[in-house]
């Protein structure tokens, strides 16, 4: 079986003068992403207290953590070699001896425990937030174009009936917008009786039918009637006639009953 092709050509023998550098193959079983980082790994590892950190165990564990990349011949970063110095200052402040004059010295490892603490958090937070479902890695969209259906337009159908229940439905609506005007009635009986009282008290005797004035039509006569008809049940006059089918005449009981 041929383990490579060169040129188009399958190789199954490895080359005499093949020469492999010592640094062509390399394995990291761990890899930090700063020097906080592994910081917390060498605590976590030895499960330590991170409020309590032993600064001379983690610096020694820290330093030939260093040396190893050097063998390694990896390129160290700057930041490792000032996390180093770091710890060194620090390992030389806490053996010194304190100042009896200060009550309460501030501790030297607060701030790097503070910023272990704060290193911890977001790394927790990145973790948790790599552990959601993202599109690419862990699913694709799946996009499907739906078939668009043909929509065939009929024309619609006409028929009387709808024509004649939608102007029902217009009249009915019109009838809601109706205006009534109330108009006051032209002929008022009550002026009516005054009229006629007048002209029968001028006269003596007047004939029943010079009462009504025919260019007034019918409502004219039906108004003059009533107005008769009420001064004959007030009294105010009466009607006489002479002979069987006689005209009729009316007569003001005011000057019936004047002794003058």
């Amino acid at each position: 079986m041929p383990f490579a092709l060169v040129e188009g050509e399958p190789m199954t023998v490895l080359p005499k003068d093949l020469y492999i550098p010592p640094q062509a193959l390399e394995i990291f079983l761990e890899a930090f992403e700063g020097p906080l980082d592994l910081l917390l790994y060498l605590i976590k590892r030895k499960n330590l207290d991170i409020l309590d950190v032993p600064i001379a165990e983690i610096t020694l564990q820290y330093m030939e953590y260093i040396e190893l990349m050097k063998e390694l011949q990896l390129e160290l970063a700057a930041e490792y070699l000032v996390m180093a110095a770091t710890l060194a200052e620090i390992k030389s402040r806490m053996l010194l001896p304190r100042s009896e004059s200060v009550d309460e010295e501030e501790d030297p490892r607060a701030e790097l425990v503070r910023r272990l603490q704060e290193y911890e958090r977001y790394k927790e937070a990145a973790a948790r937030l790599e552990q959601i479902p993202r599109v690419g890695r862990d699913f694709a969209e799946l996009k499907v174009d739906a078939p668009v259906p043909e929509v065939v337009s009929e024309p619609p159908v006409f028929r009387l009936d709808d024509l004649i229940a939608a102007l029902s439905e217009v009249l009915a609506r019109a009838k809601m917008y109706r205006h009534y005007q109330v108009r006051p009635e032209p002929l008022s009986v009550r002026e009516r009786m005054s009229i006629v009282l007048d002209r029968v008290q001028e006269k003596n005797f007047i004939e029943f039918t010079a009462l009504f004035t025919p260019e007034e039509g019918r409502q004219g006569v039906v108004v003059t009637f009533l107005a008769l008809l009420e001064l004959l049940r007030e009294s105010l006059v009466e009607l006489i006639q002479a002979q069987p089918f006689g005209p009729i005449h009316v007569k003001s009981r005011r000057q019936a009953n004047d002794p003058g």
